[in-house]
């Protein structure tokens, strides 16, 4: 690999704020880091599993579907280009992972699904007729909505538990839509734009947990973000992107925005073009950059996109090319990759989601080796609990 497998970033301080699951990153001031070893789950192979993956000793994987190909287990024909993704857990101990298709015409979303021991038990269409689906998020009412990456893309609401039709939701916005989190205590969805002046948005629905009508608005960013900066919010209509409408010059510019992930209070989300990991914390509007390639020469995570986190509140990042890997920031403040796909140059990892108790990871390899998507799951021991920092304090909440 041509980049130092792990970086570790080194503090000028010991004293740190417990706010939310950001406490452990009060410790990540801005001296560069320096490479210290492997990350939490120990060094990657030194040579790819017979799927083509570098992993650390003690996990193993599986190819879940192959574009064109039918499922194994089931008759359906995955979708191409598989994009974004997330788990839902189901009544009888199982769970399904649903997964956009980033093409165009007929992108849509479709679902696999699994059974209490993680066999796989069917597959099926969940959304048709929409164009570009790239990522997305999953509510907490047990639905996953999908974004249209066009400039009149919408986000449709879909049931991940059964082959069905998508709801359109146009209150979300009219934009080249990226990925979206949902706010469960706050009662409020944030949404990422990818254009090179795509802006970071809020909705508040009018009568929750409906969809249908709310407010629109995007952020206003004062401050210094690579310390901690403030966000305020400037209502715009879903009817355009807010680069088009008269209040653009009060809202501000994110460069090209990408995942987006909820996690205890704190909203995730990612910047392609300046390869930046954001974190917005939701009870005091502060907004900052956990990380940023610029800033850490010889980092080992550059491309970043679509975003998940683990129950043990380690933030996993999928690389868009580069020499795609998944890379994690972990809570004892380590950037370091846990896999690697070998091969598939060209192509990007995207889907990355758990399954519902945390022992299982999805992702994507979006073109494969021959322009036909991969999906894999890669089954550990992940963390399921954050861990203690060195003080013997907890560096995130439980």
């Amino acid at each position: 690999m041509e980049r130092r497998h792990f970086l570790r970033f080194t503090a000028l301080g010991s004293s740190a704020l417990a706010l939310g699951s950001l406490g452990f990153w009060r410790n990540v001031y801005a001296t560069p880091p320096q490479p210290d070893g492997p990350g939490p789950y120990g060094p990657l192979a030194s040579a790819p599993d017979a799927n083509g993956l570098l992993l650390p000793q003690g996990f193993t994987s599986r190819i879940i579907a192959v574009s064109r190909d039918v499922v194994p287990g089931t008759r359906y024909a995955w979708h191409m280009a598989p994009d974004g993704g997330a788990c839902f857990t189901q009544p009888d101990g199982g769970w399904v992972y649903a997964c956009n298709s980033e093409t165009s015409p007929d992108g849509g979303v479709s679902a696999v699904r699994f059974g209490a021991g993680g066999e796989v038990t069917d597959a099926y269409r969940i959304l048709s007729g929409t164009n570009v689906n790239c990522a997305g998020g999953p509510t907490p009412w047990g639905t996953w909505l999908s974004c249209e990456e066009h400039p009149r893309g919408h986000v449709w609401e879909c049931d991940p538990s059964r082959p069905s039709q998508g709801v359109e939701r146009p209150a979300l916005g009219t934009f080249t839509h990226e990925a979206v989190a949902v706010d469960p205590i706050g009662r409020r969805l944030y949404l990422t734009e990818d254009t090179s002046d795509g802006r970071f948005y809020r909705f508040t629905p009018t009568q929750w947990p409906s969809l249908d009508a709310g407010t629109l608005e995007a952020a206003s960013v004062t401050g210094d973000v690579m310390k901690g900066a403030k966000v305020h919010w400037v209502p715009v209509s879903p009817e355009a992107p807010a680069s088009e409408q008269p209040a653009a010059g009060e809202t501000t510019v994110f460069r090209g925005g990408e995942g987006c992930w909820y996690d205890g209070g704190v909203v995730y989300f990612t910047t392609k073009r300046d390869n930046r990991v954001w974190a917005l914390t939701l009870g005091n509007g502060r907004l900052e950059v956990l990380y940023e390639a610029a800033s850490y020469p010889g980092s080992p995570l550059m491309g970043v996109d679509n975003v998940t986190v683990s129950r043990g509140r380690e933030v996993f990042v999928c690389e868009d090319g580069d020499d795609m890997q998944v890379c994690l920031l972990s809570s004892d403040r380590k950037v370091s990759p846990f896999l690697q796909v070998v091969g598939h140059s060209g192509s990007e990892i995207a889907g990355a989601a758990f399954s519902p108790d945390g022992r299982r990871l999805y992702f994507s390899s979006q073109r494969g080796i021959d322009g036909r998507g991969v999906t894999f799951e890669v089954a550990g021991a992940f963390r399921t609990r954050a861990p203690r920092d060195p003080h013997g304090a907890l560096s995130c909440e439980q």
